[in-house]
């Protein structure tokens, strides 16, 4: 997908959780000294942590948009001056993270088909997909690289009020090798850059520590580098090492310094098992995975991720060829797609930690959550599908005090659904309502 853009581009019950769930402890008179203060209700929601549904919630957010406490709604009563969500006799769970995104690369659009716009029509693409992904219940998203770090400027559009969308991880431009997967490969000599390489690309460690600090000295929040070669490129091969060990270390050294987290792109088993050596924090695609990576993942003493898109290839495969993508492409996702998701069923039974990922931008960013029912599929029970999409996409972001979770302390990032995604997770395939901060954003 990179590549593609830089040319163009439970257990029912009433269960008290670890939540806090304490009617008995708030009083009337707390409840209704409320300004500013809205309580959401509904008929029960997921409790992610204890793997619990917890009935009758009433959960109070503050004028932040974080949650202050959550009480029984049978008991609780809160005053005129509380705004009130009421959700009936819905489902809520935490809002939904997806590890992988592309904002600004629009799936209808492929190949060379990406050359009739100009270079700010991507930018603007970013504005409707970011609210698709919101709409779908995707609360946050992490954006695993962009062209003119148009994930970075969504960022600011919409935490400044200028946009509705999810929160966004930014990693700006993706770093890569000369002629690898997240470099342009699409062009000819005579139409690349003339003035020296690529944004992102270094071919040393020493140039590829300074593309750390240039991607987060102008805004990324993440560091994403692609390790192997690639489906959406050009003259790469999905299982091709394209940055060694020794560079990948470099890369992960500089960003834990400076605070950062990193995302190594690997398909091949030689780039995973370098990547999980090298002290990459989340595996992206993980498609041809060995033993010896599976091993290395569990054994580390610092937690790896694996982030595994295993449902992207059934829009690729029936809509690629009409949207422009190359036959080349077309032939390399068939060929990795099972692969990936025996390789995801191994990696779910062995114990790796794993979180949700769906390379919106292959795929359409409304119909993520189509890949739940892939994720159960191949291995996951309904519960470790959506704690993937919640407190484990929150771990590995390092943002458990912000997201991930319906705890006091988070912020009231929430979704709702008619029936019980514990007993049928194709229920997210269509969330009913979303709430971000305490304020709805989709729904009645």
């Amino acid at each position: 997908m990179q590549s593609r853009m830089k040319f163009g581009s439970f257990l029912r019950g009433i269960a008290l959780g670890s939540t806090a769930l304490f009617a008995a402890s708030i009083t009337s008179a707390q409840a209704q000294d409320g300004s500013g203060q809205t309580v959401i209700t509904a008929a029960r929601y997921v409790d992610v942590l204890t793997g619990k549904l917890v009935e009758f919630p009433a959960i109070f957010v503050g004028s932040d948009g974080r949650i202050t406490n959550i009480a029984d709604a049978r008991t609780v009563r809160w005053g005129s001056g509380v705004k009130h969500i009421d959700l009936g006799r819905k489902t809520l769970l935490p809002g939904l993270i997806d590890m992988h995104v592309h904002l600004d690369g629009p799936a209808d659009i492929g190949g060379y088909r990406g050359l009739e716009f100009t270079d700010s029509f991507w930018g603007m693409t970013a504005v409707k997909d970011g609210r698709d992904m919101l709409d779908a219940g995707f609360t946050t998203v992490r954006n695993v690289g962009s062209d003119n770090r148009n994930d970075i400027g969504l960022k600011q559009a919409i935490d400044a009020g200028y946009a509705v969308g999810p929160r966004i991880v930014p990693a700006g431009y993706a770093l890569g090798a000369t002629g690898g997967h997240c470099d342009s490969t699409y062009l000819p000599p005579s139409l690349e850059k003339k003035d020296g390489k690529e944004e992102g690309i270094g071919d040393t460690p020493d140039e590829l520590r300074y593309q750390v600090r240039r991607q987060r000295k102008f805004g990324a929040e993440v560091i994403k580098v692609c390790a192997t070669g690639g489906v959406f490129s050009r003259n790469t091969e999905p299982g091709q090492l394209q940055v060694s060990e020794r560079e990948l270390a470099a890369i992960a050294d500089e960003a834990h310094q400076w605070g950062l987290r990193v995302a190594a792109h690997a398909h091949g088993a030689a780039g995973i098992r370098a990547a999980i050596a090298a002290g990459i924090d989340t595996i992206e695609h993980v498609s041809l995975l060995d033993d010896e990576g599976i091993r290395m993942a569990l054994a580390r003493k610092q937690p790896v991720w694996f982030s595994m898109d295993i449902y992207n290839t059934e829009y690729t495969q029936s809509e690629g060829a009409k949207n422009g993508v190359l036959e080349d492409n077309l032939r390399k996702d068939r060929e990795i797609a099972q692969i990936q998701r025996d390789n995801f069923r191994k990696a779910v039974k062995a114990g790796v930690r794993m979180t949700f990922a769906s390379d919106a931008g292959v795929m359409p960013h409304g119909d993520v959550g189509k890949q739940f029912r892939v994720m159960v599929e191949y291995g996951m029970t309904p519960l470790q599908a959506i704690q993937a999409a919640t407190k484990n996409g929150a771990e590995a972001l390092g943002r458990e005090k912000d997201v991930g979770a319906i705890a006091v302390g988070r912020y009231a990032d929430i979704v709702a659904v008619d029936g019980d995604p514990l007993a049928d997770v194709r229920q997210l395939e269509s969330v009913d309502a979303v709430v971000k901060g305490g304020v709805l954003v989709k729904g009645e």
